[in-house]
């Protein structure tokens, strides 16, 4: 038998161990390991019961990634799961860990699951564009309802084991060891008489309205995307076919969401987060250093923001307030993030009462001397990060790490505000930073390999999606970004209006149009940076004029009620802004043109590529590592839809050949801002992709 599954008798039951670090996943010698063990079970007279249990920290946390985009190879999943479950001896899944995926499909086609009490299980599939496929779709629902299946198999989130056994999908929560525990349970069922009980021989009540609701609400929250509206089809059949043809529509969709584009997408996805973590140069054995406290320096909605990451993963921190009233306002903001989610029913109010008691608010730098790592959240102004970083440098006890949460500022500038450059990294959260999971981790011309170790790792333990970038103005995301706002813009003075250019890319699956963005942000903070950026501007790069209008008329987006749009008594809704039109006439009439209609392709094509030319600069200059760093950032900080893979993935896909005739286009009508990357021109003059660097 393989190695990674094994067989112990117990008397009259069958333990089979699963031992394949390390997650366990369902790979083809487990597969094919518990194929032959549950069949040699099922053939030993001997036998009258089957225990399930795995190895190390976790029960089967899904498929095997080394085996995506492979041919695949029999025993497949929906064989083992229907020998399992076709079984004459009742078995039982012991779970620890994480149930997941295929895992949870194993679990539920065994007869009994017990589980640890901080143990997870759930259908994740949706999130790489795909469905359960191995009777997931079909047994859930026959074990908690159409609703509570609906709920799991469409978000891919998965229940922590209390609301699992609440639910039915679980028998029992277990303590100590797992084996006893399985054994004994397995012991109790055949004393008491009680046999298989077959998932996939239960009723389940169908819902026509319920699956219609869903899928009206799949379509509202989730346009565009593919595979969650195969999963409620997929339930849907659950509820009204018997499991056999109910496993083959299952397979259908299954098959259907294999061969969408989209598929590949959410692939690369899930692959990019695995290689950011990797750094050129950077030994997996390089020293980090822990980081057991933390201070966070000003109390605005970002440092608070970053004070809660903080105090989420249980680790102490001190902000710090230039006086006990701005002071006072930081701690509060916290409180009321925090309500907010007690409130949602998101946390207890236990758990926020702890978290809270992991904020120590500060008045003094004297108080920073024991911290491990300092982040400042202050003014983006060089001169007021000069006095902070003086002043940490001054009293952070020796081999402190000093960040900055600088969105575009010369990190390199601000290290040589200290006599330690070599300590100081930049942490780019992204607002609001207890939601967002971005984080980009900025290593200066001095940052050590040990820092920059240290800033990767906090990163994961803070639960973000870490990815290292280089010095530039704005890095990589925001970098990029300034070329995408400033194309809606020009956009806007040749003839489209702030609703038209936000509806065309909301369509295309940004999460926001940028001119909403733009409001949200402030117009001033917009405008702060293009003056700063405005010295180095090369020949011909002009600028648009409609943000000069709207600053010079203090419209500064939804905090004075007028910016791109107007938002009438505060509200968050936007209308048009009655006063824009005449600035844009103004505009045109400054750049010599007549405002003309702009189609909703036209204005993708300008805003998406000016993403993907800047972003070839970005790789050429050596600022972002590979490519499909690039498109996790633009996945995580700024609402790219997931299921287009990023902007680099988005343009392998259209042909870069039709990207860069494109841009080449752009460059003779509009000038200095298009001209053609050159490593965009080297990769098609080699017919290669973005994928191939």
């Amino acid at each position: 038998m393989s190695e990674v599954v094994q067989v112990e008798r117990h008397a009259d039951v069958a333990l089979i161990k699963v031992d394949n670090p390390p997650v366990n996943a369902l790979g083809l010698a487990v597969r094919a390991g518990l194929l032959r063990a549950f069949r040699e079970a099922e053939a030993d007279a001997a036998v009258r019961a089957v225990v399930l249990v795995c190895a190390g920290r976790t029960f089967m946390a899904g498929a095997d990634i080394k085996e995506f985009g492979k041919p695949p190879q029999a025993p497949s999943l929906p064989e083992v799961v229907e020998a399992i479950e076709a079984s004459a001896k009742p078995s039982v899944a012991v779970i620890h860990g994480t149930a997941l995926g295929g895992g949870l499909e194993v679990a539920l086609a065994c007869h009994y699951r017990i589980a640890r009490a901080d143990a997870q299980v759930g259908l994740p599939e949706v999130k790489i564009g795909l469905l359960p496929g191995a009777g997931g779709t079909q047994r859930l629902p026959r074990l908690v309802g159409v609703e509570r299946a609906l709920e799991m198999i469409v978000s891919g989130n998965p229940v922590k084991a209390p609301q699992a056994l609440e639910y039915g999908i679980l028998d029992e929560l277990v303590d100590g060891d797992l084996t006893e525990a399985g054994l004994a349970y397995a012991r109790r069922l055949l004393d008491e008489g009680r046999g298989p009980r077959r998932s996939g021989e239960r009723q389940v009540q169908g819902d026509a309205a319920l699956i219609a609701a869903k899928h009206a609400e799949v379509q509202k929250r989730m346009p565009g995307l593919f595979s969650p509206l195969r999963c409620v089809a997929a339930v849907e059949a659950a509820s009204r076919l018997p499991l056999a043809e109910g496993l083959k529509r299952e397979r259908e969709l299954f098959q259907e969401c294999l061969e969408s584009p989209q598929r590949a997408a959410l692939i690369h996805a899930f692959f990019a987060e695995r290689e950011a973590a990797k750094i050129a140069g950077l030994p997996a054995d390089t020293p980090v250093r822990e980081v057991r406290t933390a201070a966070v320096i000003g109390g605005g909605t970002m440092g608070v923001g970053i004070a809660l990451c903080f105090a989420n993963v249980g680790i102490p921190v001190k902000l710090l307030e230039v006086d006990g009233a701005a002071l006072d306002r930081a701690l509060q903001r916290a409180r009321a993030t925090y309500q907010a989610s007690v409130e949602r029913g998101s946390l207890t109010s236990d758990a926020m009462e702890k978290r809270l008691g992991l904020i120590q608010g500060v008045l003094d730098y004297a108080a920073l001397a024991d911290v491990d790592l300092a982040i400042e959240a202050v003014f983006e102004s060089l001169e007021v990060k000069r006095q902070v970083f003086e002043r940490l440098d001054a009293v952070c006890k020796p081999g402190a790490i000093l960040a900055s949460n600088t969105s575009s500022l010369d990190l390199d500038a601000i290290a040589a505000f200290t006599h330690r450059p070599q300590d100081v990294v930049g942490l780019h959260f992204f607002s609001p930073a207890n939601v967002m999971r971005l984080l980009e981790v900025v290593r200066g011309r001095e940052t050590s390999a040990e820092v920059l170790a240290s800033a990767m790792q906090l990163g994961k333990r803070l639960k973000k999606v870490a990815v290292a970038v280089g010095v530039c103005d704005g890095f990589v995301g925001n970098r990029m970004i300034f070329q995408y706002g400033r194309q809606a813009e020009f956009l806007l003075e040749e003839g489209a209006n702030p609703a038209q250019v936000d509806a065309a890319l909301r369509d295309f699956g940004m999460a926001m149009g940028p001119l909403a963005v733009r409001d949200l942000s402030g117009l001033d903070i917009s405008h702060a940076i293009r003056e700063r950026q405005r010295p180095g501007l090369e020949p011909g790069q002009t600028l648009p004029t409609v943000l000069d209008h709207l600053f010079a008329a203090g419209m500064l987006g939804q905090k004075t009620g007028a910016g791109f749009y107007l938002y009438p008594q505060g509200s968050r809704t936007p209308q048009d802004n009655p006063a824009l039109p005449a600035m844009l006439e103004q505009a045109a009439a400054t750049r010599g043109i007549v405002r003309q209609p702009v189609s909703a392709e036209h204005i993708v094509e300008r805003c998406i590529f000016a993403l993907v030319n800047e972003a070839a600069r970005i790789l050429d200059e050596g600022i972002a590592q590979r490519a499909s760093d690039v498109d996790l950032i633009f996945l995580n900080g700024y609402g790219f839809p997931a299921w287009r893979g990023g902007p680099l993935f988005h343009a392998d896909r259209l042909g870069l050949d039709h990207v860069l005739q494109r841009i080449r286009e752009f460059h003779q009508h509009f000038g200095a801002w298009w001209e053609p990357a050159p490593l965009l021109e080297r990769l098609v003059a080699e017919g290669r992709r973005f994928a191939d660097l």
